[in-house]
């Protein structure tokens, strides 16, 4: 029987997982919205896994975790390592593209950018605090033109004149939207225009004080974009490598950096119909007033953290 490498990547809007053998071949992917609750997501997920291994010998021993919810998914899958995003990306990255030096990744609600040297991260940046120039600023933009945020790129494609538009702030770019709109300027200018305000945004922000060097390559939901592509290239005037699997890279590292600890237990997935419930809870037993989030399956606790101290340990 083969053995199986597990990496899912939960974020806040949409989960990703894949299963990988020895070698780093892909067994099973899979990539679907978190809709807001990641136990559901990782459930559904692990469903489509599943069905993909069907037919092959393939058993599960380890599994890694990463994005916003890490831990908790982590927790109820009993994840041999639970890892940040930034390791994670760059581990997967590296795995098919051990030449790249900067890896751009804009996701649906945050962005990052991570330099390498030799195969090492040496700086990053994120940016979680404003959605402007992120894959929801896009779709949200999209709805506002009236157009499939899938058919963004090919439009913006066509355009030989790309309006300038403010996207330093999410309202400011609608603002600006709208009145560049009632000035008459054509929808593919628009919106070849948003996709330039997008590069400028990540650039000026989360690219800020990095030294950008090639081999670039680009990833998350937004590298679906072309127009956005195309505004990298012409802007950073340098060639942006886009892999079929950007959208996967964070569940490829962790599945690597699972099977790299060498912790083997066979997985069942049957845990995928367990009953699993989350609460928080307040501690009041010192100043801190720390809030502590536990998990219960079937009424039995598997996990809690969130305490600062000793006195907000929960054990029950």
């Amino acid at each position: 029987m083969k053995k199986g490498y597990m990496g899912i990547d939960i974020g806040s809007i949409s989960t990703k997982g894949i299963i990988i053998d020895s070698k780093h071949n892909i067994l099973a992917s899979t990539y679907l919205w978190t809709k807001g609750n990641p136990i559901e997501a990782v459930k559904e997920l692990l469903h489509h896994l599943e069905a993909q291994l069907l037919n092959q010998d393939v058993q599960v021993v380890s599994i890694g975790t990463t994005g916003s919810a890490r831990k908790l998914i982590g927790t109820i899958l009993g994840a041999a390592i639970i890892k940040n995003e930034i390791t994670a990306h760059a581990v997967g990255t590296l795995s098919r593209h051990p030449e790249v030096k900067t890896i751009f990744e804009i996701g649906g609600q945050d962005s990052k950018i991570i330099l390498i040297e030799d195969g090492i991260v040496v700086d990053y940046a994120m940016n979680t605090l404003c959605a402007a120039g992120t894959g929801s600023f896009l779709s949200s933009q999209a709805k506002r033109l009236d157009v499939p945020v899938e058919e963004f790129g090919k439009i913006a494609l066509k355009s030989k004149n790309p309006t300038k538009i403010a996207a330093r702030c999410t309202v400011f770019a609608e603002s600006d939207l709208v009145h560049k709109a009632q000035m008459g300027y054509k929808k593919e200018d628009i919106i070849a225009g948003l996709c330039r305000s997008v590069v400028l945004n990540y650039l000026n922000n989360v690219g800020k004080g990095k030294k950008i060097k090639a081999p670039i390559i680009f990833q998350g939901g937004v590298s679906k974009n072309i127009g956005v592509i195309r505004a990298f290239e012409e802007i950073t005037n340098e060639p942006i490598i886009v892999d079929e699997l950007g959208h996967l890279m964070g569940a490829l590292g962790v599945a690597i950096l699972a099977q790299n600890t060498k912790k083997e237990t066979p997985f069942s997935f049957q845990i995928a119909n367990n009953t699993f419930e989350t609460t928080g809870v307040e501690c009041e037993k010192c100043p801190n007033h720390c809030e502590i989030i536990c998990v219960r399956n079937k009424g039995q606790l598997i996990d809690a953290w969130g305490n600062r101290c000793e006195r907000g340990m929960i054990t029950n």
